[in-house]
This record gives C-alpha cells, sequence and structure tokens, in this order.
C-alpha cells in the first residue's frame, strides 16, 4: 500500500516538474524574437537560443518573425488625375525591427500597414494622367514605399519595397489606348520611310554630283594632256626647225656653202617657175636669168597677174 502511494507520489512530483520546466524554458527559434512579460508587464526581449523564464510570474506575450514578409495588397479602383477609373493591386514586403514595439505599438502591424499602403497608392495615382501611370511606375512604387516608411516607423516595422502588379483600365478605355498606340506606331512607320526615302535622294544627288565633279575633273584633265602632248610637239617642231636652220647657217659659213645655198635656191626657183608656167597663159622672163634680183621680179609680177580677176583685160 505504502509502496503504491510512493510510486503516485513520484509521478506528480516529475509532472509538476515537467510543467514548471515547460513554463520556465523557451527556445528561441533563429530570426525570431519573443517578447516576455513580468506579470503583465514588459520585461525583456529574447533572441534565438535558449532561456529560463521565472515560473508563473513570466510569459512570452508575443512571437515576432524577424524575417522579411510579404503581403498581398488587394486590387482597388483608383482615379487618375484625368478622371480615369483604373483596378491597380500590388505586393508589399515588410520586416521587424523593434519586437517591442511592433507588440505594444499597433495592434496588427500588416493590416495597418496594408490599408495604409491601399490609400496612399489612391492618392499617387490621383496626382498623374492614366498614359503617366504606365511610365511612372517606378516613381509611384517609391512615393508609396516613402509614406508608408514614416507611418510604420513607430511600430518598429520597416517597409523595404512596394510593387505594383497589375494597372487594369476599363476596357472601354483599353481600347481607345490601343487605337492610340497603333496610329503612334503607324505614323512613326511612315515618317521613318519618308526619312528613309529622303535619305535615298540626299545620297543619290550626292553620288550623281560626284560623278559629274569626276567626269569634270577627266575632261579637264585630258585637255591639259592633250594640250600639253601638243605643246611638247610644237616645241619639238621648233626645235628641230631651230636645229636645222643652224645647222645650215654653220654649213654656209663654211667653205663653198655659200654656192651651194645659191645652187639651192635655184634648183628650187627653176622647179616653183616650172609649175607656175604650167598655170599660167604669159609670163615675163627676165632678161638675166642668173640675176637673183630679176628673179624675185619676175616671180612678184607673175604672182600678181594670177591674181588679177577673171575677165579684165591687163593694162
Amino acid at each position: 500500500m505504502v509502496e503504491g502511494l510512493a510510486f503516485w507520489v513520484a509521478i506528480s512530483i516529475a509532472g509538476i516538474v515537467i510543467l514548471i520546466l515547460a513554463k520556465t524554458a523557451v527556445i528561441v527559434p533563429q530570426q525570431s524574437a519573443y517578447v516576455i512579460e513580468n506579470l503583465g508587464k514588459y520585461s525583456r526581449t529574447l533572441r534565438a537560443g535558449f532561456h529560463i523564464l521565472i515560473p508563473f510570474i513570466e510569459r512570452a506575450a508575443y512571437k515576432h518573425s524577424l524575417k522579411e514578409l510579404a503581403f498581398d495588397i488587394p486590387e482597388q479602383v483608383c482615379i487618375t488625375n484625368d478622371n480615369v477609373q483604373v483596378g491597380v493591386d500590388g505586393v508589399l514586403y515588410i520586416q521587424v525591427l523593434d519586437a517591442q514595439r511592433a507588440s505594444y505599438g499597433i495592434t496588427d502591424y500588416g493590416f495597418a500597414i496594408s490599408q495604409l499602403a491601399q490609400t496612399t497608392l489612391r492618392s499617387e495615382i490621383g496626382k498623374i494622367d492614366l498614359d503617366r501611370t504606365f511610365e511612372e511606375r517606378a516613381s509611384i512604387n517609391a512615393n508609396v514605399v516613402a509614406e508608408l516608411d514614416k507611418a510604420s516607423d513607430p511600430w518598429g516595422v520597416k517597409v523595404l519595397r512596394y510593387e505594383i502588379k497589375n494597372i487594369n483600365p476599363p476596357t472601354d478605355v483599353l481600347s481607345a489606348m490601343e487605337k492610340q498606340m497603333r496610329a503612334e506606331r503607324e505614323k512613326r512607320a511612315v515618317i521613318l520611310a519618308s526619312e528613309g526615302e529622303r535619305d535615298a535622294k540626299i545620297n543619290e544627288a550626292e553620288g550623281d554630283k560626284q560623278r559629274l565633279i569626276k567626269e569634270s575633273e577627266a575632261v579637264k584633265q585630258q585637255q591639259i594632256n592633250e594640250a600639253e602632248g601638243e605643246a611638247a610637239a610644237i616645241l619639238a617642231i621648233a626645235t628641230a626647225t631651230a636645229e636645222g636652220l643652224r645647222r645650215v647657217a654653220n654649213s654656209v659659213k663654211e667653205e663653198g656653202g655659200e654656192a651651194a645655198m645659191k645652187l639651192r635656191i635655184a634648183e628650187d626657183y627653176v622647179e616653183q617657175f616650172g609649175n607656175l608656167a604650167k598655170e599660167a597663159n604669159t609670163l615675163v622672163v627676165p632678161a638675166n636669168l642668173g640675176d637673183i634680183s630679176s628673179m624675185i621680179a619676175l616671180a612678184t609680177s607673175i604672182i600678181g597677174k594670177n591674181s588679177t580677176p577673171a575677165g579684165s583685160s591687163p593694162g
């Protein structure tokens, strides 16, 4: 009987020990923080590791994850500056930095930041026109983060970033935007085609200009070459004639040179006189054919007679 009682006492003591250990021993996981209260009042914040609490006096009142948390912001209707309704949704990333303030600064920081993100987004969308909402996503995200970070600082929560997922305009507005974009693309295509045609004409004109310049330069060079050739030929003939006259003059100065010259002149005279006799009907023959002067006078009279017009009688 006594042994049975002792057994149950031992079991009771073991149960009490286990209960006390469960109440006093706390293991905090990595990237977590537990807020400890002492009789309902904040005592301290426990980080990762094994900790012992005072039984029945201290307790882990709040448990927070220090990891980065993502909250889905549901789609809401926003009105742009040009009075167009668009549906916008997004995702918000936050992180708890101070577990104490996150526990006592606000009841539910996740819900509060989510609601604040929606109102801030509506305010930012209302500042710009519909066309700019698609271009200014980065600016809108940055402005939302800046406003939320100011509001969440007393709660010990850091807003890391906000990203807009979708911007959904009404169907009729979307159709109009597609038509506008199609018209813009067609306009750009026409402009590019006209610019290409203009550049082609400019290039063609420039090519014709260069061709004409090259042709004129070729003609110019050809004329220069021909003129230089003719000048060289004339110079060669003049040089040869001068050389010939120089040699004749040198020959005349030599012994028998003058007689040879006179003989040559006489031979030429006789030859030319014979040719004149074939063509003229009347000739005046000088009395002294050895007289060079009379020969020249005779030749002059023959030439003058031949130049008299037909039908006129000599005086």
